[in-house]
């Protein structure tokens, strides 16, 4: 070191090291998606030049999606762990999100996805630049301007529109429309308080209204919501959907009517 050069900190090295993405992908029977889905977020985030992970979590899948993460295993940055039973959306998500918090910095950011290739990654630089922001937490919404939702059936988009408003009726959170959308980015640091705050009860629900849980007990939390509008292509998807709507929404409407009583 030169004498008139000043040393650097720990800390002040730490505080300079370049934002990572960790991008976590709960994965049930998608061997037909996987590989293309990884490759995709790969090009995204290198065309960007961000610093990436991928973590799948294999929730006990029967057609050979763990073989075909194995065989993908190798200088890439993809993290796998496995469940050897199935355990449901929530649990894959919870295990998701601890495994990319232990891995984290405070400055980080952590992306969920579906592994089913009907969300578009090459939409997650803008979400991460929105958390740069300042926002805390960032949704690929299907209810913002410029919005647009391809090859799902009239009658379940219809649905899933009702439902949406009456999700915001009865618990609105300033800054989100999409209460239910998986596709989201949040600030490291917030789901470190998170998992600080409520340990493993942070997501206790199996399944899909486990993205409203999420976002109920985030609130709690005061952070900064905010959306941008999603291509949501289920025209892409290869397999069934795994989602009862009925009984999803009957189960979120619990969720929401608890967290209504739990605020008064």
């Amino acid at each position: 070191m030169g004498e008139n050069e000043i040393p650097v900190t720990t800390l002040e090295k730490a505080v300079r090291r370049e934002r990572e993405v960790f991008v976590v992908l709960p994965a049930y029977n998608e061997r037909p998606n996987l590989e293309r889905l990884i490759g995709n977020i790969e090009d995204a985030l290198r065309e960007e030049r961000f610093r990436y992970r991928v973590i799948v979590i294999d929730d006990g899948s029967r057609d050979g999606s763990w073989d075909l993460l194995q065989s993908l295993a190798g200088p890439d940055p993809l993290v796998t762990a496995r469940h050897d039973l199935n355990q449901g959306l929530g649990r894959t998500i919870r295990d998701g999100l601890a495994l990319a918090v232990q891995l984290a910095s405070e400055r980080d950011v952590i992306v969920t996805m579906d592994a089913d290739g009907s969300q578009l990654p090459g939409l997650i630089p803008r979400m991460v630049r929105t958390i740069g922001e300042g926002h805390d937490v960032v949704i690929a919404s299907r209810y913002q301007p410029g919005a647009r939702v391809l090859g799902v059936p009239a009658l379940r988009r219809l649905m899933s529109t009702g439902a949406s408003w009456v999700f915001r009726l009865l618990l609105p959170m300033p800054g989100v429309r999409d209460l239910t959308s998986g596709f989201r980015a949040y600030r490291a640091s917030l789901l470190k308080r998170a998992f600080d705050h409520y340990g493993t009860d942070f997501v206790e629900s199996e399944g899909f209204q486990c993205m409203v849980e999420i976002l109920i007990k985030l609130r709690r939390l005061n952070p900064v919501f905010g959306e941008v509008p999603m291509i949501l292509r289920y025209d892409q998807k290869q397999g069934p959907s795994k989602m009862r709507v009925a009984q999803t929404v009957a189960a979120t409407l619990r969720l929401l009517a608890e967290g209504r009583l739990s605020r008064a």
